[in-house]
């Protein structure tokens, strides 16, 4: 199946898919703002990282909630009430203006990364509700692709607002995407059956719970989509723009480009490699993750140079991502499938949490190319446990 007969075949996934490419690029769209931002109002490099931890902490915190609520709400409105709550959080970010504001600027960032992460697993939910086998597989790649597209567009579009017009004006056009984004899923139908539910929120918490720890093969593919965290290099990239390349070229500019070089690989590498891989050489691309990851540390000293290596590491994320995301959809009972996959972005979030903390705190310890190192080596770790563990 191809990418446009599943857009022909299945109007839902046609139609969520534009949501996303507006909701998406507005996500990203702030991002470079904020830590341009931050470097202009002088914030450490661990603050950078608490701001950046902010990103992911909400995935943690409310998952287990989440998920119940996607499991008992009616998704449609529930994804509205949604997109609302980001855009009020977007437009808060123009009360910022001294890092005396740092801590109100990282509640704003968990209240909508909250809301954007219940979002993300609402459409995950949906999904497989509505298709599945290599349908589903293929949505996951278009909803990983217009990520990486929306990264790659949002970043390099941001970098050169933030560069000429500065971070006010691009938060107030970044509110402007939820908006277009509310305008287009409201007209939206979605046909699920009213499923009646009598228990609590908190018995429907520990059941979904005790679910889980029952499923060994659940747990074990949680797990394998969370080593993707390792690959949380939004704090890293943003000091290597301060500490290596701000003599060569500006920091706003520095961050949105290397963002967008990595997204445009992480945009093209399912359409190259999305037919090839499958559980029998999963391990290969996971070691090929980590040898490209390596290959960037030994190249950080050039930015030029750097941005080709952060290509390659770009290139098999998507790919990975999307595969290990279908085996545990495809894995899990639909009664639990909100909280199962509520869980499991609470896992993935950890994963970029503590990869996110361990650059803040051992950058100028170690040195930026030796935590890429480390993080690099990591994944030919994950490789070893697929191979002898998971498959």
């Amino acid at each position: 199946m191809t990418y446009g007969e599943l857009f022909k075949q299945e109007k839902i996934v046609r139609q969520l898919s534009i949501t996303q490419l507006i909701a998406y690029f507005g996500a990203w769209f702030s991002n470079v703002a904020i830590f341009s931002m931050l470097i202009e109002l002088n914030a450490s490099s661990f603050m950078i990282s608490l701001v950046t931890a902010m990103l992911f902490l909400p995935g943690i915190v409310l998952s287990p909630f989440s998920g119940t609520l996607i499991d008992r709400l009616p998704l449609k409105k529930l994804m509205i009430t949604l997109l609302g709550i980001e855009l009020l959080m977007t437009i808060s970010f123009l009360s910022i203006s001294s890092i005396d504001h740092i801590w109100f600027l990282m509640l704003i960032l968990f209240i909508r990364m909250g809301a954007a992460s219940m979002f993300f697993s609402s459409e995950m939910t949906l999904l497989p509700k509505v298709i599945s086998g290599v349908a589903l597989q293929k949505a996951n790649e278009i909803h990983s692709i217009i990520w990486s597209f929306t990264y790659t567009a949002g970043m390099a579009a941001s970098g050169i607002v933030v560069a000429i017009y500065g971070t006010t004006t691009a938060f107030i056009i970044d509110a402007g995407f939820f908006v277009a984004a509310l305008l287009v899923f409201i007209p939206i139908k979605l046909d699920l059956p009213t499923i009646e539910i009598k228990e609590s929120i908190f018995s429907m918490v520990k059941d979904g719970f005790n679910h889980i720890k029952s499923e060994t093969d659940i747990i074990k593919l949680i797990l394998l989509h969370a080593s993707v965290g390792l690959t949380s290099f939004d704090t890293l990239i943003t000091l290597l723009a301060d500490f290596e390349y701000k003599l060569i070229i500006a920091v706003p500019l520095a961050i949105g480009i290397s963002n967008a070089v990595r997204a445009f690989a992480l945009m093209i590498g399912p359409f190259i490699v999305g037919n090839i891989i499958n559980k029998d050489n999963l391990h290969l691309f996971f070691i090929g993750q980590g040898f490209f990851i390596i290959l960037w540390g030994l190249t950080q000293y050039n930015f030029y140079i750097a941005l080709g290596s952060l290509f390659l590491v770009g290139f098999l994320t998507s790919t990975i991502w999307s595969y290990t995301y279908a085996m545990l959809q495809q894995e899990c009972d639909h009664k639990y499938l909100g909280r199962i996959l509520a869980y499991n972005e609470m896992i993935f979030m950890l994963a970029n949490i503590i990869t996110t903390i361990f650059i803040g705190i051992f950058a100028t310890i170690l040195g930026l190319d030796i935590v890429t190192y480390i993080l690099g080596i990591a994944f030919l770790l994950v490789a070893i446990l697929y191979k002898k563990y998971y498959k």
